[in-house]
């Protein structure tokens, strides 16, 4: 990943070391060439996406079909989850998005815009988002 992409992130994992953890765990895309099987590697992906994931976790899917989200509902949320003591794992697909068996064991499908977004800003959007959902929870002055 670019350097700006690891400090983005960086930047909000920090800011939110005491009351949240923000933990980051990459599964390799796989090789794409022009002889791909493509299916096959997003099945691969998807299949290692979910042996990523903690037993218990709350899981999301990132899918451009999901349900809108906005930084208001994603801090209702976070408290929520919170006080049920779960850990949330997002999935965020490769290139070519998330195997149906990701989306399908997911408790939960979300969209961060309709538009194509590029992974390495997925990350220090999401990270961002968490970030500022937390601080409108704590009433903290970030979210204006």
């Amino acid at each position: 990943m670019p350097q700006w992409v690891t400090s983005g992130f960086g930047e909000y994992q920090k800011r939110l070391v005491n009351d949240l953890r923000l933990e980051l765990v990459e599964v390799s895309a796989g090789v794409r060439n022009k002889n791909a099987d493509l299916k096959r590697i997003v099945a691969k992906e998807g299949e290692a996406l979910l042996k990523a994931v903690p037993k218990g976790d709350l899981l999301i899917a990132l899918d451009l079909t999901g349900k809108q989200w906005s930084t208001e509902q994603l801090s209702k949320d976070i408290v929520g989850w919170q006080g049920q003591g779960r850990d949330v794992s997002l999935l965020v697909g490769g290139p070519d998005g998330l195997h149906a068996s990701c989306i399908q064991r997911a408790e939960f499908s979300r969209s961060l815009s309709k538009l194509t977004l590029p992974h390495p800003l997925v990350r220090v959007l999401m990270a961002e988002q968490i970030y500022r959902a937390w601080s409108l929870s704590k009433g903290h002055p970030y979210h204006r």
